[in-house]
């Protein structure tokens, strides 16, 4: 086996598992923070903040222009061809148009912030609060473009440290102290903007600590910079569309039908999404280490990696998926209670558009990695097109069910003709022998115990029993086709080293039982 493909799929491992974890914390975080602004502030205060945070979500994206990919990306590349200057010039120039894009923005927002909150969103009282956030809004565009430097160089702590836990910590903190000391809701505003800024400051120190950057804000950008703009342009849309996506479902279910239908699908839709976390950590790091490769054109080990890394990704989640697909009256229940039971089937198919697009591996970020950020956003397009007329047509007779298939098939749609785009284009592609294997077994499981839960009325105690059996079968079947090969024990390699734990038995069980 390669040694490149070795230390790539080590990195990645240990780059996931931090990624995973900083996100996990980073998601708690926030999610305690918005719980306390909802249990002490009024609920209209809390839909003020709600609307506020979206609109600067916006703002910060329009700011970026699609830098988040596009920095990393360049950055890796060029470290692969190690081409020192235009890495330096890259970084710089990613900083410089950030900044300067977030200042007119931010500006805009702050003199427009009358006309957005009566005009659009018809309350007054939100004006106030876009105010107070444009001034954080080019602090928070830094944050995102210095977490971005850091993936160009493979490193993924910084954003764990910054992006995920020092924001969301801060916030939370800060929060905390404003309602013991009983003050004011827009105080709580300032709060949020001060996490921003203060994270964004401590962030750049130890930015300019662990990477010399001569920085020279200029208002005309050098050809570098041109490059990486034209480049990350496409990648704008890109997040313009996949966030159309993402809240179209929402959106037309609230104009087609009632708040309490909206409510019952926000309650499987984020389920479901909860299964595509691990393969995003996967793909922060994925794309700088497979830009490194095709930039030396190192394409025989970018596919091997693409390959594992699917295998591999596919494994992680499937119980997860297979808790909700099989399962999601159970996890509706535990999670959400009684009342939201009825979201079940809308659960269950976005949890198998999700699952789809996982076992067809990370063809969009290839995309990325060989430079077709053009062809991304007119795929994302399509999809996002496809997307709008499905719900228009499905939600009217089959309410949060057809929302569901919508949002499935639109996600599916992008990321299979990513496949066949990549695969045309390169020759990479998931689908080793092995891991054809893996998808029939898995194909044939869930075909069984599918049929076994629809037929057959089962008790709380009969489905950990059924859950249980499942696995074992999982297992079973995987020892019988013998179904992995040598870069499995590489990645197991990766995760004892990172992990710490002595997995000696599992990788002679593997090399005695399971390899070809």
């Amino acid at each position: 086996m390669s040694e490149v493909v070795d230390q790539s799929l080590q990195k990645i491992v240990k780059g996931t598992g931090i990624i995973f974890t900083g996100t996990i914390i980073g998601m708690l975080l926030g999610f305690v923070g918005r719980v306390l602004f909802a249990r002490f502030f009024t609920q209209a205060e809390y839909g003020i903040f709600s609307l506020a945070l979206g609109v600067l979500s916006i703002a910060v994206t329009f700011s970026l222009l699609g830098l988040q990919g596009g920095c990393a990306r360049q950055i890796a590349y060029y470290r692969g061809k190690n081409d020192s200057s235009k890495v330096q010039e890259t970084l710089i120039s990613s900083i410089q148009i950030a900044l300067i894009t977030s200042i007119f923005v931010s500006a805009i927002l702050f003199f427009s912030s009358d006309i957005i909150s009566e005009k659009i969103f018809q309350e007054p009282k939100l004006s106030i609060p876009l105010r107070i956030f444009s001034m954080a809004l080019p602090f928070f565009a830094l944050i995102h473009v210095f977490s971005s430097i850091f993936q160009g160089f493979d490193e993924v702590r910084p954003k764990v440290y910054f992006e995920s836990i020092l924001r969301n910590g801060l916030f939370l903190l800060l929060l905390a102290l404003i309602i013991l000391l009983d003050l004011s809701f827009s105080l709580a505003m300032y709060a949020f903007s001060t996490s921003l800024i203060v994270t964004c400051i401590i962030f750049a120190i130890y930015t300019i600590k662990k990477i010399p950057i001569r920085i020279k804000i200029k208002l005309a950008i050098n050809p570098i910079g041109r490059e990486l703009l034209f480049f990350s342009l496409p990648l704008l849309a890109v997040t313009m569309l996949t966030g159309i996506i993402l809240w179209t479902d929402t959106l037309m279910l609230g104009y087609f039908k009632t708040s309490d239908v909206v409510g019952l699908y926000n309650a499987a839709y984020p389920l479901g999404r909860l299964i595509v976390v691990l393969f995003s950590s996967m793909a922060f790091i994925y794309v700088p280490i497979a830009s490194g490769l095709y930039s030396r054109n190192l394409m025989e080990e970018m596919k091997r990696i693409h390959a594992v890394l699917t295998k591999w990704v596919f494994i992680a989640t499937s119980l997860l998926f297979l808790l909700f697909f099989l399962f999601p009256e159970t996890a509706l229940n535990l999670l959400f209670g009684p009342q939201y039971i009825q979201a079940d089937r809308a659960l269950q198919i976005l949890a198998l558009g999700c699952f789809i697009n996982i076992s067809l591996g990370p063809n969009t970020y290839a995309l990325l990695v060989i430079g077709r950020t053009k062809l991304l956003m007119w795929l994302t397009l399509i999809g996002t097109i496809m997307n709008i007329m499905l719900n228009a047509l499905l939600i009217p007779p089959m309410g949060i069910t057809g929302a569901a298939i919508a949002s499935a098939f639109a996600t599916a749609l992008i990321n299979i003709t990513a496949l066949v785009a990549v695969y045309r284009l390169s020759g990479i592609h998931p689908f080793a022998r092995n891991y054809l294997k893996l998808l029939g077994i898995f194909a044939v499981l869930l075909s069984l115990f599918y049929a076994l839960t629809f037929y057959l009325r089962l008790e709380s105690w009969m489905i950990a029993i059924l859950f249980i059996a499942l696995i074992f079968a999982y297992l079973l079947l995987l020892l019988l086709a013998k179904g992995f090969d040598e870069e499995d024990i590489s990645l197991l390699l990766a995760l004892e080293g990172r992990a710490g734990i002595n997995l000696i038995a599992i990788k002679r069980f593997i090399n005695r039982f399971l390899l070809k």
